[in-house]
């Protein structure tokens, strides 16, 4: 069930003119409107994403519906779409969320780390993993990712849990090429802006557990994804999308080949790989 928003806080960057809200959970969302000027599937790209990354076991913000009532439009005036030099304000209904990490009044958040800081994400071998996913998705963006101090569990690495800035990877909007929906992107997409997050890798080997799920992913996944996705985001092209996720199956076995073609593109980015 959708959750309902309950406060307004404050417009977010971005092309998708996205709007941070408290919904009736207590949690803050960074919402993206049915009306916004990247259009309606960008909210299906980020729904089904957001299935796919959590089965990939990738940091991730939760995911929720949030409704927007008529009430609620009406009460918060800053709630509006700029389409040039034209405001226009967000129709009700139920829209894409995704959760803020905490209190957007008592916790940081950073979109920019120096590289001093960034080479120390607790979780960084998540960038890794986000490569993989990408490629696979045939997002046409950059990576983007957020951070914030936590703590995080590491059993790859012998220890419990360890207190640092961890990444958390949000936006994935452009996946399927965007709006357009086709699985072409080019060999640089999907790289993050930094390339110190790649400078550990050595091999294809570190892009597991990552290859071996994306080329083995279960069916069961993309149609748990599939009947997720509100009807009303549809307007139509259900089945067009149910085709484009026939032919993302078919293609995880070649996730390796587009890293290969990645590292030849940007050497620099992955200075051990070998």
């Amino acid at each position: 069930m959708p959750l309902r928003a309950r406060r307004y806080l404050r417009k977010m960057r971005g092309g998708a003119q996205a709007h941070l809200l408290e919904a009736e959970d207590g949690h803050f969302y960074v919402v993206k409107f049915r009306d916004n000027p990247q259009g309606r599937r960008i909210l299906i790209n980020e729904w089904v994403a957001s299935v796919f990354l959590r089965y990939l076991e990738l940091a991730v913000p939760e995911t929720a519906v949030i409704q927007v009532t008529p009430e609620f439009v009406r009460e918060n005036p800053e709630l509006y779409i700029q389409l040039g030099s034209n405001r226009q304000p967000v129709r009700p209904g139920w829209h894409f969320g995704s959760r803020y990490p905490g209190d957007p009044t008592t916790t940081a958040v950073y979109d920019f780390l120096p590289d001093v800081l960034l080479a120390q994400v607790v979780n960084r071998r998540d960038f890794w993993g986000m490569l993989v996913a990408d490629k696979w998705l045939a997002n046409a963006d950059g990576r983007q990712a957020v951070y914030f101090r936590a703590r995080i569990e590491q059993p790859w690495a012998g220890a419990s849990s360890e207190a640092g800035f961890v990444a958390q990877m949000i936006d994935h909007g452009f996946v399927f090429n965007g709006p357009e929906w086709r699985l072409e992107a080019g060999p640089l997409h999907g790289l993050a802006p930094r390339g110190v997050v790649y400078h550990q890798v050595r091999s294809l080997d570190d892009f597991q557990p990552w290859l071996d799920r994306v080329a083995y992913f279960p069916d069961e996944i993309v149609d748990q994804a599939l009947r997720s996705v509100p009807p009303e985001w549809f307007e139509g092209d259900r089945d067009e999308l149910e085709l484009l996720l026939e032919r993302l199956l078919e293609r995880g076995r070649k996730t390796a080949d587009r890293l290969l073609e990645c590292r030849r593109a940007r050497p620099d980015w992955f200075p051990n790989w070998r």
